[in-house]
């Protein structure tokens, strides 16, 4: 997963920095907006050799028209999106969140 980040707004209201991990997977990538971030992760999720139930959900949430506002909606909330995946007997964590805010707890 490429990252470009950059100064900005807020992300969740509008142009600024996302970062986002897939754990064990990638590393924090910092992205200028929430929809390169998520386009990126969907790049990066749908390469992994996720069974056709994993990666048919993954494409319908990070491809759907309201992802952008969804994902906006669980940082202000949560402070992060979090969503998990079985991989190798192993469930990794796909989190974006705010650059530069730590995770909570």
């Amino acid at each position: 997963m490429s990252a470009d980040g950059g100064p900005g707004a807020d992300a969740v209201t509008g142009p600024g920095p996302v970062t986002v991990e897939i754990e064990d997977i990638c590393g924090p990538a910092t992205f200028r907006r929430l929809p390169e971030a998520l386009a990126a992760t969907w790049e990066a999720l749908r390469l992994l050799p996720l069974g056709a139930v994993q990666a048919g959900a993954f494409r319908h949430f990070l491809t759907h028209p309201e992802v952008d506002r969804l994902v906006r909606e669980s940082i202000r909330r949560e402070g992060r999106l979090s969503l998990a995946f079985r991989l190798d007997g192993r469930v990794h964590c796909v989190r974006i969140g705010l650059a530069g805010t730590p995770p909570p707890p």
